[in-house]
């Protein structure tokens, strides 16, 4: 049974910093084009970060110099690092694991809220 779990998320300050954590089990996330997407209220779900294989990555232009994705493929973790928040970072943030043409792996989200 494949999971991904999300664990980092809370109350920030704007201007400050959160580490999201993404455990996956099940599977092997060097396999996997990695993501981070997140959700705010009465708003669509949107990319955030990809990691790819090689560790090549991309970013929304919203989070771009600020959010950093990484993965550690020994520990089959992938994480963002997010730095400088901003009251519209505010959102549910969710893991995903895409391969190929077959249906992505989804997480069950972590609420981070910047607020001061």
């Amino acid at each position: 049974q494949v999971q991904l779990v999300e664990s980092g998320g809370g109350l920030v300050q704007p201007g400050g910093s959160l580490r999201l954590s993404c455990a996956a089990s099940g599977i092997m996330i060097s396999r996997y084009v990695m993501g981070w997407y997140r959700q705010a209220p009465g708003k669509q779900r949107e990319l955030v970060a990809v990691i790819g294989n090689p560790d090549n990555t991309n970013y929304s232009d919203s989070v771009k110099g600020r959010f950093t994705i990484s993965r550690d493929n020994a520990k089959n973790t992938v994480y963002l690092q997010m730095n400088s928040l901003k009251s519209e970072d505010t959102a549910v943030y969710y893991c995903k694991a895409a391969l190929g043409m077959l249906i992505p792996y989804w997480g069950q989200g972590t609420q981070v809220t910047v607020s001061s």
